[in-house]
């Protein structure tokens, strides 16, 4: 997305904001470095410890690792990316391989994204079903989760095809751009901005609202079933029950505050930008950097959420350093 907002942006920067000055530069690179290692290996960790540990292969637990699958995305093509734009301004690669990097980086960062935010919304609807409807079938089966999860992935590969199509190397005398060229991809009847807030709202915005009332639903139905029940007539196995369904819902509503805190600010950014053009201050410049950093940062929190708030990925990350 952050690409999408650095070329939606018409902004010129003032002249007294330096580009990228040395303080800044060792800070990314820190951050970056630290983003990359916690997120390559603590979402490899999540899926080897639900891949060996069979009583945790649930559909909760496959929609997890199907995002931490997503965020491996980010690590591997997102934050090299960053990285190289801090010392390097122009694109390293020419001829036919880096036409199809140039086309590939934007693509697979935004496929990404939206794995991402169709799982926690999957894991929102497997949460309401497990409190709200206790004595039913789950809403989603864990037989069905391999299918939905494939569905998840040709989705997200669908909407954002046309970024394959828009972002083409552009050779200038002195460096190679990758640049996003939509009206000579798909002509004047077709805006980009009309693509991205329809990408943004659809995608974004009402997965959100959709995943903030399932929990409050949720939220209000678990303590309902506190306030029906004394504490000395409730079975131990309904205790148990309820304690699970408690620590799993905050492990799901920590993992999307944190999806949330982390992308808010670059939505916000890019609606400043469509809606006022004419910005051109440097605190607006710092701001949509530290909202870059903020949104290739969530690839790294999701794991951390994980072993944080959940018994079970904390047992399982001993198990594996203690190679039992």
């Amino acid at each position: 997305m952050s690409e999408n907002v650095n070329t939606t942006m018409n902004l010129t920067q003032p002249s007294s904001c330096s580009s990228y000055p040395t303080s800044e530069k060792i800070g990314k690179t820190f951050v970056y470095c630290l983003i990359f290692i916690v997120s390559l290996a603590g979402n490899i960790v999540i899926g080897i410890i639900v891949y060996k540990t069979k009583t945790m292969r649930n559909s909760i637990n496959f929609f997890i690792v199907n995002m931490a699958m997503s965020d491996l995305l980010v690590p591997i093509i997102w934050i090299p990316r960053g990285m190289q734009k801090l010392y390097i301004h122009s694109w390293l690669i020419g001829g036919p391989h880096g036409q199809a990097f140039c086309k590939l980086v934007p693509f697979l960062k935004d496929v990404s994204v939206l794995v991402s935010i169709q799982s926690l919304v999957l894991i929102a609807v497997d949460r309401f079903g497990a409190v709200v409807f206790p004595l039913r079938s789950p809403l989603v089966r864990s037989k069905m989760c391999l299918f939905i999860i494939i569905a998840s992935w040709i989705a997200a590969i669908a909407v954002n095809s046309p970024k394959l199509l828009a972002y083409n190397l552009v050779g200038y005398p002195e460096k190679l751009v990758c640049k996003r060229r939509w009206n000579e991809a798909f002509g004047g009847s077709s805006s980009h901005e009309n693509y991205l807030l329809s990408y943004t709202i659809v995608f974004m915005f009402i997965p959100l609202v959709l995943i903030t009332i399932l929990y409050i639903i949720t939220y209000l139905k678990l303590k309902s079933q506190n306030a029906k029940i004394p504490g000395e007539q409730m079975a131990n196995a309904v205790q148990q029950r309820q304690q699970r369904e408690r620590n799993v819902l905050k492990m799901a509503i920590a993992i999307v505050v944190g999806f949330a805190v982390c992308f808010l600010p670059l939505s916000i950014v890019w609606f400043l930008s469509s809606f006022a053009l004419s910005i051109q201050s440097c605190g607006f410049q710092y701001f949509f950097s530290v909202a870059v950093v903020m949104a290739r940062a969530n690839c790294a929190t999701n794991p951390c959420v994980c072993f944080f708030c959940s018994r079970s990925y904390r047992e399982g990350l001993k198990t594996l350093l203690l190679f039992k």
